[in-house]
């Protein structure tokens, strides 16, 4: 593996918890009309100080709004983060759910996949669910 390759590898790992988390908050707004950390703690299945670290460094890059006691909301940051990794999420599960993946392993696994998928393979992979197989 080529340095470039770790270097990639390092960034995606360090945009995932971010990705994940801004999914999740967008999901339990739309879900419930609020999300509270509690939501996250139950989502995630970790503990409160670990969502609170989390929301506070979501909070520093400018993705989430929030005070002590408040509803997590997302900003317009967020909602465009929140968006595309929806997107990229649906994209991966649909092209594995077309490669006759079953419905609960395309689940689990589009969600580290689509953290580490390159533009390129997105690309492709759309294209693939929107045009069909390439001839070849």
């Amino acid at each position: 593996m080529s340095q470039q390759s770790h270097r990639r590898t390092r960034s995606d790992h360090a945009s995932e918890v971010a990705e994940d988390y801004v999914e999740a908050i967008a999901d339990a707004i739309v879900r419930l009309g609020v999300c509270r950390a509690t939501d996250l703690v139950n989502h995630f299945e970790v503990t409160h100080a670990t969502v609170s670290n989390t929301v506070r460094r979501l909070k520093r890059d400018g993705l989430v709004l929030t005070e002590p006691y408040r509803p997590i909301e997302l900003t317009a940051k967020g909602r465009k983060l929140a968006a595309k990794s929806r997107k990229r999420h649906e994209i991966v599960e649909s092209f594995l759910r077309r490669l006759g993946v079953s419905k609960e392993a395309a689940v689990i696994d589009s969600e580290g996949i689509e953290h580490h998928v390159s533009k390129e393979t997105l690309d492709a992979m759309a294209r693939v669910l929107k045009d069909g197989w390439p001839e070849a």
